[in-house]
């Protein structure tokens, strides 16, 4: 689930592999062409940034995540700090994320960068007039992950795409519901995403990234003043 103690762990070290392989690569192109033209005044910080980076892999819940994954991204971040001290970084900041966009969708996406996906299906509306409908890919595989049988699969799948929520969908476990929440709330459903999850979800992968996220928090419309407010001191937090 998006909203999950897990689902961060993975995107920490997901977002930490990719950070750190990007400043890894750079202090191999340092070692080439030269660091980027500031670094030798700024070469103090710019270590310590990236050993910030390499500390925080090791507060990724080491229980939730494979054990390759966690070692590969401690491996990088060890030698990016290896290659920095030794020929400095061609690239001082490496990632950011950006919004993607549609451009994801023509990539076989069913989500936007950190985006949680936004609705199980989606309606799209085309530049040249019609409505394109995208149905959730990774549905079907979901319920085949969690241990439902193709024909209860196809039971849930077929709820789904009659009532365009998957709530209420015949041998669907309440325990699994969370699994299938998205950033918008179902035209003929209640659930959604807590808007804390999507400041949770930035928490746990801005450690790894040099600049800035681009993400959308979804706040449901009864939302308070309060609410708006916690939002942004979380954020900050």
């Amino acid at each position: 689930a998006y909203d999950s103690e897990e689902g961060r762990a993975w995107a920490g070290a997901i977002s930490a592999l990719l950070c750190g392989h990007a400043y890894e690569v750079s202090g191999e192109i340092a070692a080439e062409l030269g660091p980027y033209a500031g670094f030798a005044l700024n070469r103090e910080p710019q270590i310590r940034v990236q050993r910030k980076h390499r500390a925080k892999v090791e507060e990724i819940n080491h229980r939730l995540v494979p054990q390759p994954l966690l070692q590969a991204a401690t491996r990088v971040w060890d030698e990016s700090i290896k290659h920095g001290e030794q020929h400095g970084v061609r690239n001082s900041q490496v990632t950011v994320i950006a919004p993607t966009g549609t451009i994801s969708f023509l990539l076989d996406c069913d989500t936007t960068g950190v985006e949680p996906d936004i609705a199980l299906i989606k309606y799209k509306r085309l530049v040249g007039g019609g409505m394109l409908k995208i149905v959730n890919q990774t549905v079907p595989k979901a319920l085949q992950k969690l241990g439902y049988e193709p024909a209860e699969s196809e039971a849930i799948l077929k709820h789904l795409n009659e009532k365009e929520t998957i709530e209420g969908a015949p041998g669907l476990k309440p325990e699994h519901l969370n699994v299938f929440d998205c950033a918008f709330r179902p035209m003929n459903g209640t659930r959604s995403i807590h808007y804390m999850g999507h400041v949770r979800m930035m928490g746990a992968v801005q450690p790894f990234i040099s600049g800035a996220i681009s993400k959308t928090v979804n706040l449901p419309q009864e939302a308070t003043v309060e609410d708006i407010v916690n939002a942004y001191t979380e954020a900050w937090r």
